[in-house]
C-alpha cells in the first residue's frame, strides 16, 4: 500500500495553477483554497479584499513513489512567474503572491534549493517559503474551474527553467 504526501503552492490565480497540475502522473487529488492568512475559514470575497493575509493556493496530494516533491516544485516554478511580486499577469494583490507552503523540512530544503538554482540563473525570485499552518478549501465553484468551464488559463503557461 502506497502512502501519500501533500504539497501546497501559491502562484497567482489558483484556477490556472490547478489546471496545469491536473494531468501529472502520481497526483492523486487537487484542491484549491486559501492559506497563509489570519482569518479562519475565509471566503473568496474576504480573500479578495486583500486584508486577510491569505494566498490563493493549490493543495496537491501525491504518491511520492510516482512523482517527487522536487518534480512538482520544478513544475510550479515553470508554470508561473516567480519574479513577479504579489501577482501574476493582470492579477495583482498579496493573495496572488508566489509561495511554497512546506509540510516537512525536506520540502523546505528542496524549495530553497530550487530558488537558489533559479537565482544562480539570474532570476530575481520573490517566492516565499513558509510552513503550512492551515489550508482552507475554496468554495465548490472554484474547484476544477477550467475543466468545468471548458477553457484554458489566461495567466499561466509553462516556461522551461530547469
Amino acid at each position: 500500500m502506497s502512502s501519500t504526501e501533500t504539497a501546497v503552492f501559491a502562484g497567482g490565480c489558483f484556477w490556472g495553477v490547478e489546471h496545469l497540475f491536473k494531468d501529472v502522473p502520481g497526483v492523486k487529488e487537487l484542491q484549491v483554497g486559501y492559506t497563509g492568512g489570519t482569518v479562519p475559514n475565509p471566503t473568496y470575497e474576504q480573500v479578495c479584499t486583500n486584508t486577510t493575509g491569505h494566498a490563493e493556493a493549490l493543495r496537491i496530494v501525491f504518491d511520492p513513489q510516482i512523482v517527487s516533491f522536487e518534480t512538482l516544485a520544478k513544475l510550479f516554478f515553470e508554470i508561473h512567474d516567480p519574479t513577479q511580486l504579489n501577482g501574476q499577469g493582470p492579477d495583482i494583490g498579496y493573495q496572488y503572491r508566489s509561495a511554497v507552503f512546506y509540510t516537512s523540512a525536506a520540502q523546505q530544503a528542496t524549495a530553497r534549493h530550487l530558488i537558489d538554482i533559479l537565482k544562480q540563473k539570474g532570476l530575481a525570485v520573490v517566492t516565499q517559503v513558509e510552513e503550512l499552518k492551515e489550508f482552507w478549501p475554496a468554495e465548490d465553484y472554484h474547484q476544477h474551474y477550467y475543466v468545468k468551464k471548458g477553457t484554458l488559463p489566461y495567466c499561466h503557461r509553462r516556461v522551461k527553467r530547469f
